[in-house]
């Protein structure tokens, strides 16, 4: 998309990431997870600061600039779970959009990127987490390749909330 760069994301990012991230959460999840939930989410710079600073190599946090601001990001690397280790098994563990900038090609130019950075490292095999009512991010996914796997856990966000694992298996 014109005008929108990536690059990868230093501690400094950490209050705009921050940001974008429980903009994206109180927006997104609205109706999803409670509100006292969504309305009490903490603005931990600190943290997301710690976190970037000590990130593993094979981790990768990215954000999408446009006009000079951060208006999106993405954390990808190995798969987390435990029934998918090994080499080629990659996870994409958040993808945020600012909702200001929802449908201007920033996400899919964001999963583009956090793509072609698995399978250079050879994780061609993908998974994501999706809240199960997400219906706008399923759609997105989707658009990718990524489908059901079968696998399904419950949050507690003071209720349970139901997440799915969306796979995208390499190309044959």
């Amino acid at each position: 998309m014109a005008g929108t760069t990536i690059r990868l994301t230093t501690p400094q990012d950490a209050e705009a990431v921050e940001r974008l991230r429980i903009a994206g959460w109180q927006t997104a999840y609205r109706g999803i997870i409670p509100d006292a939930y969504l309305d009490s989410l903490p603005l931990d710079v600190p943290r997301r600061r710690r976190q970037l600073e000590t990130l593993p190599e094979e981790f990768r946090n990215d954000v999408a600039i446009a006009d000079g601001c951060i208006v999106g990001w993405i954390s990808a690397g190995p798969c987390r779970d435990p029934d998918r280790p090994g080499p080629r098994q990659g996870e994409v563990f958040a993808c945020y959009v600012h909702p200001d900038r929802w449908r201007t090609g920033t996400g899919s130019l964001l999963m583009e990127h956090a793509l072609a950075l698995l399978a250079q490292d050879g994780r061609d095999d993908v998974t994501l987490w999706v809240l199960e009512a997400n219906e706008r991010a399923r759609r997105f996914y989707a658009g990718f390749g990524f489908a059901p796997d079968g696998t399904r856990k419950m949050l507690d966000f003071g209720e349970p909330v139901p997440e799915l694992r969306y796979r995208r298996r390499p190309a044959v």
